[in-house]
């Protein structure tokens, strides 16, 4: 696992493969990355949400500051929404007054539906990936 991505996942007591999910599906994993609406690097923020975390948008290209930005955010909505993790994503991804106006539920847009199955999907498989090893080894799997 990223070194990188395991320590900012510590820091913020956040599943790590949460963020690697999160990052595949953002941008592949592409810290140059720059969206149509201006979001920018591998966790796909905006200059305006990073700035609310304390993060300058001069870095959003650096995968630390970005990772970091990301999981003040990521731990904000979480505050917000709970443990309701599909909440949570589709607050990254649309916006909180997003879910907020459509009664706390994933908003109806086609892409922040996909995009909250897609993460989703992505971080089930992980998990299971990682727990597989340890499944086969005792003979469970």
């Amino acid at each position: 696992m990223d070194p990188l991505v395991q320590a900012t996942a510590q820091r913020h007591d956040i599943d790590p493969l949460l963020l690697h999910a999160l990052a595949h599906v953002e941008s592949r994993h592409r810290s140059e990355a720059v969206s149509p609406a201006g979001a920018r690097g591998l966790m796909q923020l905006m200059p305006a949400t990073a700035r609310g975390v304390g993060v300058a948008d001069g870095g959003l290209h650096e995968p630390a500051q970005n990772l970091e930005a990301s999981a003040r955010y990521l731990k904000l909505l979480q505050q917000r929404f709970g443990n309701e993790l599909s909440l949570v994503l589709a607050a990254y991804n649309a916006g909180e007054g997003a879910v907020e106006r459509h009664g706390r539920r994933v908003p109806p847009y086609a892409e922040t539906q996909a995009y909250v199955r897609d993460v989703l999907a992505l971080y089930r498989q992980l998990r299971l990936r990682l727990l597989a090893p340890g499944l086969r080894a005792k003979g469970r799997a």
